[in-house]
């Protein structure tokens, strides 16, 4: 049986990659089996392989080709030389009576199904091996939008097919080890969807950057899609947790990041011009292109056509604006992350660092060094020097022949969807993007530093740094007893752990994101209307931009930045401490200053759990309060726990479980667990007691040896005599085991000593500790000294003497 030309959508599957195409061979397989289960996609067709290879055989063009790449081989003629030479010469040739009528006829038969007299369509490049999950192929053949009438339609295919022979495609191909002549091009030709009246973007169903499988990455502008691959607007960008999409009633969006947004790309005239960009208006860059529950739609989408494909995808939406509604307009296999090896962690560290130079959004989780390379222009390309750090405004596919020889990419624009982000992940090279003005703040030849293993945002720093990379063996982690869990204080940074064994998470910090994301006192937020100092106020205005109520913004990104730690760990437990700042530190926030005292020595002063019911305070602890209410009851995160810290009596732990309760946060409600720092002598001494109040202790051993011992933590005079080890506090932690456990409460500690020492771990294990939470970095370290302080206790080693 022949070959078909032209196959309609409906026609095709994902096992028609050879036919038409990585592309349409997916848009295929959405519409049978997806469309039925309420994902939507718009209908089109597609030429065949067998149609590009009647078009070369029917204008003898398959040896003229095969003569210029030989020439080309040979160096007879330059890349740029040969591939005009073939593009000139397909866009010159004659259409095979039988492909001509089978393009207009299947493209009329478009135009009936819709009651329209001429449909304008968008046609695509489809490539034979196309997003295949060895290669994505991102933009390496040519698309055109908004293309209208028979003629037009025919001229846009022709120019896919000379498409597949660019500089860059052919670049591209060598690169993956396809031969020349092995790679065909299907063409789609499918109804134009007006996001040029609404919004588009692109999403994935895993986190790109550390392929933690659990995230769906979404990100959107208005206009056409085209302008956030480019790396050409700086997009609205959200991060929405899987296993909670199926819970209606919840909204697990743990990312919402307004994007700049400064351009759009819409329709423009003319047969061979047809999209422009044009600079947005205020108001929509002040306003996210979706709303919650399109989100949430799309990530449910993202869900289901990972489910079907069986592994993470890299898919293409589009929003209607004539009718609103949201469409699927690709799918295709992600192809970085999903390939990574499940069995092993890289961990880099930097040391020597110099000045932080710029930041953005970092790409690939690693660090490398160079000399700048400015490249202003794609005409520009020719001069970058290979092992440089290549730094430009935006990337596109002309960019792929020198961005694998780069040592990094640092852009002024562009998400984590951007052409520049996608392909650095694919060649393994650190990136950072959407600097703002990297082109003017680097210069040419300078040495500098890109690092992007500090979680969501990179840094450039000067100079060339030490970069450490220690490979982790996963497999070889032991299984213990004792939970080993993990202190966690940069959302940003949490998931690139999520390989971990760990059993959840022992301590977070709000502090780290009141201090780094909201900036802003609590009680500024209370009392914005009241506030006398003119500075201030506008600095709050600028940070709070888009939120009536001061007071949203603070339970927002609160609960935001906590739930993408409690997301990387669910269902397992994850325990987050509330404020802890000393008054010094709450007074460095904006608008502090008004609100705080002055304390001789604020590390035993208005702290901890003191500062929960004191009318000084208790408004903005009511703000803690209501962000871990939504994160629990809006978002569903229901593993998160709390706990109380510098808890110094027992009249005072019963007025703060009182406020608690107040707030809607009582011990036991909706499985609510209540946990309390152990970390002053008065809570070793009345163990028994605070015990029966709280579900949990978690030993602080930082604070308890510095009121045991009577030593400033931080004094470098006596930072000889500062020990967890010493007899005093080993007693105390003993103690405190023992007094836990025979009231039937949990006792775990968080701290650096079972890292640093081996037989520290060894006398917690001995005590019969629960659990030991300890930073990521030294998480293998500290299992394996468990595991081994385990191993000698089943055999009846002998217990440590006093001390530890």
């Amino acid at each position: 049986m022949t070959e078909p030309l032209v196959l309609n959508f409906t026609e095709v599957s994902k096992n028609d990659v050879s036919l038409v195409g990585g592309k349409n061979a997916s848009l295929g397989e959405l519409i049978r089996s997806l469309v039925p289960r309420g994902i939507v996609v718009p209908p089109g067709f597609a030429t065949t392989a067998r149609a590009f290879r009647l078009f070369l055989e029917h204008n003898d063009l398959d040896g003229a080709i095969a003569g210029l790449f030989a020439a080309h081989e040979a160096g007879e003629a330059g890349l740029a030389q040969t591939g005009e030479a073939i593009r000139t010469a397909i866009e010159a040739a004659e259409w095979p009576d039988a492909l001509r009528r089978a393009i207009i006829d299947a493209y009329a038969t478009m135009g009936e199904q819709a009651g329209e007299e001429a449909s304008t369509v968008a046609v695509r490049s489809s490539a034979t091996a196309e997003d295949l999950p060895e290669a994505s192929f991102a933009g390496q053949q040519e698309t055109y939008l908004n293309i209208t009438g028979e003629d037009a339609v025919l001229d846009a295919c022709k120019r896919c097919f000379a498409s597949l022979y660019t500089d860059r495609a052919i670049t591209y191909r060598a690169a993956h080890g396809f031969a020349e002549g092995t790679v065909a091009l299907s063409v789609g030709v499918q109804r134009m969807v007006r996001s040029d009246r609404a919004c588009s973007g692109v999403m994935f169903s895993i986190d790109t950057e550390t392929g933690f499988p659990d995230l769906v990455l979404i990100d959107g502008a208005w206009g056409l899609g085209e302008s956030i691959v480019q790396g050409a607007v700086d997009p609205d960008a959200w991060q929405v947790f899987k296993p909670l999409l199926s819970e209606r009633e919840a909204n697990p969006i743990v990312t919402r990041r307004l994007g700049g947004k400064r351009k759009k790309m819409i329709y423009a005239a003319g047969p061979h011009v047809s999209t422009v960009s044009i600079e947005t208006d205020p108001d929509e860059r002040e306003m996210f292109v979706l709303s919650d529950a399109e989100v949430l739609r799309l990530a449910r989408w993202a869900v289901l056509i990972e489910e079907h494909y069986g592994r993470p995808m890299d898919i293409e939406w589009a929003k209607d604006g004539p009718d609103g509604g949201l469409c699927i307009l690709q799918a295709r296999p992600e192809t970085v992350q999903s390939r990574t090896v499940g069995g092993s962690l890289k961990s880099y560290s930097l040391r020597n660092e110099g000045e932080a130079l710029l930041t953005g959004l970092a790409i690939g989780g690693a660090a490398a060094s160079g000399p700048v390379c400015l490249i202003e222009s794609a005409g520009d390309i020719a001069d970058f020097v290979d092992g440089a750090v290549l730094v430009t405004a935006t990337t596109d596919p002309d960019w792929v022949p020198i961005m694998q020889r780069a040592a990094a990419i640092v852009t002024d624009h562009g998400g984590r969807t951007s052409h520049a982000a996608i392909v650095s992940r694919e060649f393994g090279l650190p990136a950072i993007v959407g600097t703002g003005n990297a082109t003017g703040v680097l210069q040419p030849g300078q040495q500098v530093t890109v690092s992007c293993i500090g979680g969501d945002e990179g840094v450039v720093y000067g100079g060339q740094a030490e970069v450490a990379v220690e490979d982790i063996d996963l497999s070889a982690v032991p299984e213990t007893r004792t939970k080993v869990m993990l202190n966690l204080a940069d959302p940003g940074a949490a998931s690139r752990w999520w390989r971990l064994p760990s059993d959840g998470v022992g301590l977070t910090r709000m502090e780290f994101v009141i201090a780094n994301t909201i900036k802003v006192h609590p009680m500024a937020l209370v009392h914005f209307a009241e506030l006398e100092n003119v500075t201030v106020k506008a600095e709050i205005e600028r940070l709070t931009e888009g939120y009536s109520d001061k007071r949203d913004y603070f339970i927002e990104h609160l609960a935001q930045g906590l739930a993408r730690i409690a997301a990387v760990h669910f269902p397992r437990p994850v325990i987050v401490r509330m404020s802890d700042f000393k008054t010094n530190e709450y007074a460095g926030l904006v608008g502090g200053a008004a609100f705080e005292p002055e304390e001789e020595n604020p590390m035993l002063g208005f702290r901890g759990a003191s500062r929960y019911y004191s009318e000084r305070y208790r408004a903005g602890f009511a703000l803690e309060c209501h962000a871990i209410r939504h994160l629990r009851e809006t978002m569903g995160f229901s593993n998160v726990a709390i706990m109380i810290p510098f808890c110094r009596t027992l009249n005072e732990a019963d007025r703060v479980i009182e406020t608690l309760r107040e707030e809607g946060l009582a011990r036991g409600r909706d499985g609510l667990e209540l946990y309390m720092m152990c970390e002053i002598p008065s809570n070793v001494v009345l163990a028994g007691e605070f015990a029966r109040r709280f579900d949990g202790f978690s030993i602080g051993s930082n604070d308890l040896t510095q009121l045991t011992l009577g030593i400033d933590r931080d004094s470098e005079l006596l930072a000889d005599q500062f020990d967890a080890r010493d007899p005093a506090v080993a007693w105390m932690i003993r103690r405190t085991v023992e007094e836990a456990h025979r009231a039937g409460t949990k006792v775990g500690l968080c701290g650096q000593a079972p890292s640093d020492d081996p037989e520290f771990a060894r006398f917690l294990v001995e005590c019969g500790i629960d659990s030991i939470s300890v930073t990521p970095d030294s998480f293998v370290a500290v299992k394996n000294h468990v595991a081994s302080a385990e191993r000698i206790r089943s055999k009846g080693g002998p217990e440590q003497e006093t001390g530890a």
